[in-house]
This record gives C-alpha cells, sequence and structure tokens, in this order.
C-alpha cells in the first residue's frame, strides 16, 4: 500500500470519528441494566434459598407470573410483547444505525476540517443577512445534512428577494468545500419589524 493510500485510510477514519456518535454510552448504559437486573435475580435467589424476605418479588413468585402468562389477557400479552419488540428494536437500531453529530467535513489543503454545523449556520446566516440588508439577528438558519432553511424577518416596508439570499448561501456553502451540496429554502416572515 502506497503512503498516500495510507494517508487517505487514516483521513477517513479521522473524519468517521468526528462526524459519528461512539455508541460507548448505549453499550454501557445497556450492560449496566443488565448487570442490576441479574445481580437482583441472583440476590432474590440467594435470599429465597436462605429462607429470609425478598427484596421485591420471590423468584417463586416470578415463575409462578411467567408461567401464568399464557392465560393472561390478551391485552396484557399484547402489551408485554410490545414493550419487548420496541427494547428489542431500539437495541438492534442502536446497534446498526450510524449515530451522526451535527458536523460535516469542508474542503482544505493539507489539513482535515471538521466543523460544527452551528458555526456552519451562524456563517450561512451572516451571508444571508448581508444579502437581504437586515440585522444579523433578523435572520435564523437551521442547518440539516442535506437541506437549509434560512428563516428572515425582514424590515417593515421592504422587500427580501428570496431568490437572492438563497443563491448567495449555495454558494458560501459551496465555497467551504463541503462533501454534498445543500437544498436551501429561504422563508420570509409576513410581519416586519421595525428598526434595521
Amino acid at each position: 500500500m502506497s503512503a498516500a493510500g495510507s494517508i487517505g485510510a487514516v483521513d477517513a477514519r479521522i473524519v468517521r470519528r468526528e462526524t459519528h456518535s461512539p455508541r460507548s454510552t448505549a453499550a454501557v448504559i445497556t450492560a449496566v441494566v443488565l448487570v442490576v437486573v441479574i445481580a437482583w435475580v441472583a440476590t432474590e435467589s440467594v435470599l429465597f434459598l436462605l429462607g429470609l424476605r425478598p427484596l421485591l418479588v420471590s423468584p417463586r413468585t416470578m415463575l409462578t407470573a411467567v408461567t401464568a402468562l399464557p392465560d393472561a389477557p390478551v391485552a396484557l400479552q399484547l402489551g408485554i410483547a410490545a414493550l419487548a419488540a420496541l427494547i428489542g428494536v431500539l437495541l438492534v437500531c442502536l446497534a446498526i444505525l450510524p449515530g451522526r453529530r451535527a458536523r460535516r467535513r469542508l474542503a482544505a489543503d493539507n489539513a482535515i476540517v471538521v466543523a460544527d454545523d452551528d458555526m456552519v449556520a451562524s456563517a450561512l446566516a451572516r451571508v444571508a443577512a448581508r444579502t437581504a440588508g437586515v440585522a444579523a439577528d433578523a435572520v435564523s438558519v437551521s442547518l440539516g445534512r442535506r437541506a437549509a432553511t434560512v428563516r428572515i424577518v425582514p424590515v417593515s416596508g421592504s422587500r427580501v428577494d428570496r431568490e437572492a439570499v438563497r443563491s448567495a448561501v449555495v454558494d458560501a456553502f459551496g465555497l467551504a468545500g463541503p462533501a454534498h451540496p445543500i437544498r436551501v429554502a429561504v422563508l420570509v416572515s409576513p410581519e416586519g419589524r421595525v428598526g434595521s
């Protein structure tokens, strides 16, 4: 493998680490819950064998409840099945789906640049405010993976050229060299505000 190929692989790993959230928190929480449940069942079993009162439920009561489940009302069975399915789907989704952070890679020579979406949205809001001729606090930008929404509250009596704002925001975003272009929607509030 060439040096350039290894640098590319390292770059990709660094970018992935910065743009995706680790699953360690979910794994630790799941492990802690399982350990607590197992420790509780083990404690209840030891207390039962020693002839002492259970902390919450004795093992015999637990087994009786499990064996009586087929005779339980259908609504209870469906509720337990739905809860188990929901927990299962949640755990599978946590294991399979990538956890994305609100960050994106931007183009740069001889460096890896990963920018926070809030920072990029703030820069786009300044561009939109300058193009629309309004104060910076009259513009807000929400930035998603593939789309941005620019909200403008214009000065009363003035008009905002939506296409000019959209074009300026798309151009400014493109200058940063992102991996994917975005769709930009410009929403102008029908109620203006007094002042500039």
